[in-house]
């Protein structure tokens, strides 16, 4: 594949440019969500139990995980941009049916909503915004520009929840929801301005598709991988779609050790998350100092989306000593007891985002064909699952374990994953052998290549 440099200058990287403005545009109004800081306490107020609060949650979880391969299949299917402009739109009803229920029932609908809301996003977003890029020759840009949109929606989140106490002086739970229903539809708004080219390839006098690389005389391997994105933009029927996804996902090694990797890296860390308040409270601080600990770690995590660019690239090796960084961080942060402790658990955090972001750039890259948005939502789901996991096995330890022994123990898997990705990048290396079996499809390197590297 042609370089970013050769294929985006002109018009070309204006497209791109635009294409990651509407991205960061949209990642920010799909979570600033004034309610973020306010459902649990409504629902306390409303009188619910602690049960049902965390049955509420279970029911978001096991909506995500119904709804992630259907919607995944569908985007593939129909339309990616179709499914992003539709997905704030449930999210928005959601947050109408919280504010203005007072029951159980309306707020387990409300939250079937919201679930299906985030089912319909995912996959579809990360297919669309990687075929456009690769379209463009700017494939290689794709994880600088989806670590700087996830920086962007934390920090969106971190901004919700400054505005939200003063919105809700003004106007309660009403004056927050309407202003969550107001971004819901400013980011289907948004969303409809995202370029969508699948059926068809870029027009021979495109600029850019006249430079070399692009002509009859091209090599073999350069003109692959203008097949290969010709075959991923043609679009198919649901049931031909769903096959072609779950048939790369179980025959392509390549594809399936990425799409095993991202939930391997992402869904401890991104679950564990939601537990550093109790971590902060285990150590002994202040109620008030609570948020500001937590406010720490979200920022650790934002930087981690903007520090992709600088590890991009990395192979098996690398990746793998971003996650022992990031797990030796996390137990020594967790071992402290302080609250100096939490700056290098924010740097795990930070280390984690990365990992994350660089396991999704492996995964797009190893996809071909046309069920791209199928095999992310795989991805995702297995990302649920794990989460699920995750919370089930942090309430049992937390019957005989304190919180930061369980963070302590969250670090062991995150070594071990390090461990494995240095055996079996070494194994590959070894076995790879120089000429067309150094690449993926259609002359493409592959994305976790012999070894990753």
């Amino acid at each position: 594949m042609t370089t970013f440099s050769s294929r985006t200058s002109g018009v070309p990287a204006g497209r791109a440019k635009r294409l990651a403005a509407t991205l960061y545009a949209y990642a920010f109004l799909d979570e600033f969500v004034l309610l973020y800081p306010f459902y649990a306490l409504l629902f306390v107020e409303t009188g619910l139990s602690t049960a049902e609060i965390s049955s509420l949650m279970a029911i978001w979880s096991i909506t995500s995980v119904v709804m992630e391969v259907p919607s995944g299949v569908l985007a593939d299917a129909v339309s990616r941009r179709l499914l992003l402009v539709l997905a704030p739109l449930p999210a928005a009803a959601g947050f109408t049916l919280l504010a203005v229920s007072s029951s159980y029932w309306p707020f387990a609908v409300g939250f079937v909503l919201w679930g299906l809301s985030g089912a319909l996003q995912s996959g579809a977003l990360e297919a669309l915004v990687y075929t456009e890029l690769d379209r463009l020759g700017a494939a290689g840009r794709y994880g600088a520009v989806m670590g700087r949109a996830r920086a962007i929606g934390t920090g969106a989140a971190m901004a919700s929840m400054a505005v939200a106490a003063p919105v809700f002086a003004l106007g309660g739970y009403p004056l927050v929801a309407i202003g969550s229903v107001l971004a819901c539809l400013l980011a289907a708004a948004v969303a409809l301005t995202f370029p969508e080219h699948r059926g068809r390839t870029a027009p021979r006098d495109e600029p850019g598709r006249d430079e070399p690389g692009h002509g009859d005389d091209v090599p073999q391997s350069a003109r692959g991988a203008d097949q290969d994105a010709t075959e991923e933009e043609a679009p198919g029927g649901y049931v031909t779609i769903l096959r072609e996804g779950l048939r790369l996902a179980r025959t392509d090694r390549t594809t399936r050790r990425a799409l095993l990797l991202v939930p391997a890296v992402t869904a401890l860390w991104g679950s564990l998350e939601e537990y550093t308040p109790l971590l902060a409270l285990g150590i002994g601080v202040a109620t008030h100092v609570v948020p500001l600990l937590v406010l720490l770690v979200a920022v650790g995590i934002a930087a981690g989306g903007v520090l992709v660019t600088f590890a991009h690239g990395s192979g098996d090796r690398g990746l793998a000593g971003i996650l022992a960084a990031g797990a030796l961080a996390l137990g020594a942060g967790a071992a402290s007891g302080s609250v100096a402790g939490f700056v290098a658990v924010a740097a795990a955090f930070c280390a984690f985002q990365v990992a994350s972001v660089l396991a999704d750039v492996r995964l797009q890259e190893s996809i071909t064909g046309p069920a791209r948005a199928t095999v992310t939502s795989l991805a995702g789901l297995g990302t649920e699952l794990g989460a699920v996991l995750v919370y089930g096995g942090y309430a049992a330890a937390s019957a005989f374990a304190g919180h930061d022994t369980i963070f302590i123990a969250s670090a062991v898997p995150y070594l071990a994953l390090a461990l494995m990705l240095l055996v079996t990048g070494t194994r590959s290396r070894g076995a790879a052998r120089p000429g067309p079996a150094a690449t993926g499809r259609g002359g493409r390197p592959s994305a976790a290549g012999p070894g990753g590297d």
